[in-house]
């Protein structure tokens, strides 16, 4: 009888990063070609996709972390970094989600830099991912912990200076200070989402050397 092949952990978490990665694309492209929040419906059914993608992936995480009898890492670990990396899927589709219920009619120039910000935080990830088979060995790991945690850093002062200008100078419209705040909040989750992640493979990682 043909042994079964071992399930690879790294590699399924490399494919929830680069899901993460066109995702914040996709943010970006719709944020450049923005003209009404119901265009918006076409890059929604992109995102479910891929996060759909994400889900599947997660389910052979979980199910495989379930019976598997030596996994690399503990179980627990294994399970948290999965349900994280999770997290920031469905983060990014909430941002896309809720411009298009709150039916947005104006991008404020601060939306397309959290959007960038996030692009960059979750190409970060992703590169931390890749790595993350080989940490014991490679040199560039710790340099990519801290590339996350400064976009976090920096993710942190965008969303003070944002809000500050939203409720400061462009306040003309209530609806327009509400609306903006709450995606603000949600752009800046994701962010939190990337760092969050990386806090736990940081403990994989001190949990294994």
């Amino acid at each position: 009888m043909a042994k079964k092949n071992k399930f690879n952990y790294f590699k399924a978490y490399e494919k929830l990063t680069a899901l993460a990665v066109q995702e914040s694309e996709l943010l970006i492209d719709s944020i450049k070609a923005f003209e009404t929040a119901a265009d918006l419906s076409l890059t929604m059914e992109k995102m479910h996709e891929l996060e759909n993608q994400g889900d599947s992936i997660n389910h052979d995480i979980f199910e495989n972390a379930a019976t598997d009898f030596m996994p690399p890492v503990d179980r627990e670990d294994i399970v948290e970094l999965a349900a994280a990396l999770d997290n920031v899927l469905d983060y990014i589709d909430d941002v896309v989600g809720h411009m298009f219920m709150y039916d947005v009619r104006v991008l404020p120039e601060n939306a397309l830099k959290f959007a960038t910000l996030i692009k960059k935080s979750c190409k970060a990830l992703d590169a931390m991912m890749c790595e993350f088979h080989n940490f014991k060995k490679n040199k560039k790991f710790k340099q990519l912990l801290v590339d996350i945690n400064s976009y976090e850093e920096e993710a942190d002062h965008l969303y003070t200076s944002a809000m500050r200008y939203l409720h400061t100078e462009d306040n003309q419209d209530v609806m327009h200070v509400l609306v903006w705040s709450r995606i603000y909040e949600r752009m800046e989750k994701c962010c939190d989402a990337t760092e969050h992640a990386s806090d736990i493979v940081s403990t994989i990682v001190l949990k294994n050397i």
